[in-house]
C-alpha cells in the first residue's frame, strides 16, 4: 500500500503502478519452479526463513531511500523498482515453502479446515495491513509507515521460527534439479481439474484485478491515503467472512460449479466498481468481490493440498505460484498499461467483461471442473 501510494504521489502516472507489479512478477515467475524444487529438497521452514530475511532487507532499503527526501524524484524512481524486485526474490522462495510446510503441520484429514483458516488468517492481515498503512501514511508519513512494515515483518520472522512440524523423510536419491522441476510440471498437467482451476484464476485476476489502480480511484472518489487503505482492505474483509463461514460448514457439494459462479461474480463486481462514483458503494463492491474471490481461494487451496502428494507439494505449489504471480503482479502491469491506453475506467470495465468471458470458456472447455463435487 505504501509503495503504491508513494510512487503515484511522485509520478502521477498509472503506468508507474503497473511497473511495480512487473518488478514483483519478474523474480516470482523466473525463480518459482526452482524455489519449488528447493522447498522439496531442503527444510521448508529454513527456506521460508531465508526468504523472509530478504523481504525485511528490501523493506529496510525502502525506508533508507525514503528517509533521504532528495533521493526519489519524478525522473528517478527506478531504485524503488529495484528494491521491489529484490523483495520479490525473497517472496519467490517463501511462497512454495510455506504452502508445502502446511502438509507437515496439518493432518491430511483436516486440510479443508486448515485451508479455510489459513486463508482467513491471511486475509485478516490483508485487511489490517492496508488500513493501517493508509492511516499511518496519512498522519505520519512514509518513513513511519515503512518502519511499521519492518517491525511487523520481523515479528513474522520470529513467529515462523517457532513453527513445529513433522520432519519429512529424506529422499533416497537426489535427482537433478531440472528433472525434479519437470516432475512438478507433469503432475499439474496430468491433473485436469487442478490445471483448469489454476488457469481460471490466472486469467480472471489478470484481467479483473483493479487493485493496482486503487490509488487512482481513491483520488477520483475524493479519498486520501486513509481512504485508499480502506479500499485496499475491503476485498480481504469480504474474504475473511467467507473463509470463516466455509471453515464451519460441511464441504461444498458442487465445488466446481461454485468456483465458476464465484469468479463470475468477481468479474461483475469489478465492472460495477469501475462505474461507481460513490466511495461507500465502491467499498461495498470491493467487499463482495473479495468475498467471491475468497470462495475460489479456498476451493483452489483445497484442490492443491488434497490432490498433490506431500513429497511434491513444494514443486506443485511453485507451479501454482507462477499462475498466481502471473495473475496478480502481471495483472497489475496489465492494469497500468490498459489504463494508459484506454483510460482508467474503460480498462477496469474491459477487465471485468474479460473475466466473465474466461469463466464461460472454462466451463465449456473443462467439464471435469464444472462437474466437480
Amino acid at each position: 500500500m505504501v509503495v503504491g501510494w508513494q510512487v503515484f504521489a511522485i509520478t502521477g502516472d498509472p503506468l508507474a503502478l503497473g511497473l511495480i507489479g512487473l518488478a514483483e512478477a519478474i523474480p516470482l515467475l523466473g525463480l518459482a519452479l526452482y524455489a519449488g524444487h528447493v522447498a522439496d529438497r531442503l527444510p521448508r521452514r529454513a527456506v521460508a526463513l531465508g526468504g523472509t530475511v530478504a523481504m525485511i532487507a528490501a523493506a529496510i532499503a525502502l525506508l533508507a531511500m525514503t528517509s533521504q527526501s532528495s533521493f526519489l524524484t519524478g525522473d528517478r524512481i527506478w531504485p524503488i523498482y529495484l528494491v521491489v524486485l529484490i523483495g520479490g526474490i525473497g517472496r519467490a522462495f517463501v511462497r512454495p515453502a510455506v504452502s508445502a510446510l502446511g502438509a507437515e503441520v496439518i493432518p491430511r484429514e483436516l486440510y479443508p479446515n486448515g485451508v479455510a483458516w489459513r486463508s482467513s488468517g491471511w486475509h485478516l492481515a490483508a485487511v489490517a495491513g492496508p488500513a493501517a498503512g493508509g492511516v499511518i501514511y496519512g498522519f505520519a508519513g512514509a518513513v513511519t509507515a515503512y518502519t511499521a512494515v519492518i517491525v511487523l515483518m520481523t515479528l513474522s520472522l520470529a513467529a515462523l521460527a517457532t513453527v513445529r512440524h513433522r520432519v519429512r523423510p529424506v529422499a533416497p536419491e537426489e535427482e537433478p534439479a531440472l528433472e525434479s522441476i519437470k516432475q512438478g510440471l507433469r503432475f499439474v498437467i496430468n491433473e485436469p481439474v487442478l490445471l483448469a482451476a489454476m488457469t481460471l484464476d490466472l486469467f480472471s485476476v489478470l484481467f479483473g484485478g483493479a487493485v493496482a489502480l486503487l490509488p487512482v480511484f481513491a483520488k477520483m472518489l475524493g479519498a486520501g491515503p486513509e481512504g485508499l487503505g480502506l479500499l485496499r482492505a475491503a476485498p480481504a474483509l469480504g474474504s475473511i467472512g467467507v473463509g470463516v463461514f466455509l471453515a464451519h460448514r460441511p464441504t461444498l457439494r458442487r465445488s466446481g460449479a461454485t468456483l465458476l459462479v464465484a469468479v463470475a461474480i468477481f468479474g461483475g463486481t469489478m465492472i460495477a466498481f469501475g462505474l461507481s462514483r460513490n466511495f461507500y458503494l465502491s467499498f461495498a463492491l470491493l467487499f463482495f468481490g473479495g468475498a467471491a474471490d475468497g470462495v475460489s481461494v479456498v476451493i483452489r487451496g483445497l484442490l492443491l493440498q488434497s490432490r498433490a502428494p506431500d513429497h511434491l507439494l513444494g514443486r506443485v505449489s511453485s507451479v501454482n505460484q507462477i499462475f498466481i504471480s502471473a495473475s496478480n503482479e502481471l495483472g497489475a502491469f496489465e492494469s497500468g498499461v490498459a489504463a494508459r491506453l484506454l483510460g482508467v475506467v474503460p480498462s477496469v470495465l474491459f477487465g471485468g467483461v474479460m473475466t466473465i468471458i474466461v469463466v464461460v470458456l472454462t466451463a465449456w472447455r473443462a467439464p471435469q471442473l464444472r462437474r466437480l463435487r
